[in-house]
């Protein structure tokens, strides 16, 4: 009796535990799921990481892919990788109003900017996020839209990471508040050309100009220093992708990087350790305390 009582409660344990982590959150567009780390309490402080799909993908599809749920239980961070608009045409290709450039081919007046700001914002009611560690990663069109937050929401956004995305085609002045900005972008980019290119006659810049502009408004050296390669692309051989890094004399809570891919593609195929390393890069590059802050 004694070891079907225990038996019972650690069904009844297991079963409470997977009601925890199978929540979602709906503002009207598609319920978005949540994934929550193994251990989450209430009262502790959580990392966000906000997802975002490229054009015509989606949340469940990057995140297949780039597998950060996957490890969302070993570096206890909360994850959610929510859907762009659907297009008005046959296909409802969905996409992120993003630039000029990508990926608002038909003109919609959807305001991305402030719906992911609104889920962060629920997420922020509903769960511990901590304040100094809500971090973006976005492919392609979804890199593009990682550039527009960290500009639009300065104060809120600690740091990116865009994949194959790029910045608005102008310089402007600077945010806010600095934010860690890294880009990710292979040379042999067919769809977002590493140089930077066009998408119906609307500019893009290319993967070092947006780099450097991000550390222009950082207020960082803007020469940059190479350091160690890595390895994020299975499908090319040995540690293919250089680090190009701007992080002397930025003000507090902002810097620039840059991991180029050499003869990466578009759609890397992503090594084994792709999405921790890119965890690991969001980890360092919190927001900075109040008090250390310029």
């Amino acid at each position: 009796m004694h070891q079907l009582m225990n038996l019972a409660l650690r069904l009844l344990l297991f079963l409470s535990a997977s009601l925890v982590r199978a929540q979602s959150i709906d503002l009207g567009r598609d319920e978005i799921p949540v994934t929550l780390p193994a251990g989450y309490s209430q009262e502790v402080p959580t990392p966000l990481i906000v997802l975002l799909h490229g054009y015509t993908s989606s949340g469940a599809r990057v995140d297949a892919n780039m597998g950060l749920s996957a490890i969302a239980d070993d570096y206890g961070f909360l994850l959610v990788a929510p859907n762009g608009t659907r297009e008005a045409t046959d296909r409802e290709n969905s996409f992120w109003n993003a630039s000029l450039a990508c990926c608002n081919f038909y003109q919609s007046d959807v305001d991305d900017s402030d719906y992911l700001l609104s889920v962060i914002t629920e997420m922020q009611s509903r769960y511990n996020v901590d304040p100094k560690r809500i971090f973006l990663v976005g492919h392609s069109n979804g890199g593009f839209m990682t550039y527009r937050m960290a500009y639009d929401h300065a104060e809120t956004i600690a740091a990116i990471v865009s994949l194959a995305g790029a910045d608005h085609p102008e310089r402007r002045t600077g945010p806010g508040a600095p934010v860690h900005v890294l880009q990710i972008h292979g040379t042999a980019d067919a769809t977002i050309a590493y140089r930077g290119g066009e998408i119906r006659e609307n500019r893009y810049p290319g993967a070092l100009t947006t780099v450097r502009r991000w550390a222009g408004y950082n207020r960082c050296d803007t020469r940059g220093r190479a350091r160690e390669m890595r390895d994020l692309d299975a499908s090319l051989p040995g540690y293919e992708t250089g680090v190009l890094r701007f992080n002397i004399g930025c003000k507090a809570g902002g810097s620039a990087e840059l991991w180029t891919i050499s003869a990466g593609a578009h759609s890397p195929i992503y090594s084994d350790s792709y999405a921790e390393q890119v965890v690991e890069w969001l980890y360092a590059h919190p927001k900075p305390d109040t008090s250390a802050a310029d």
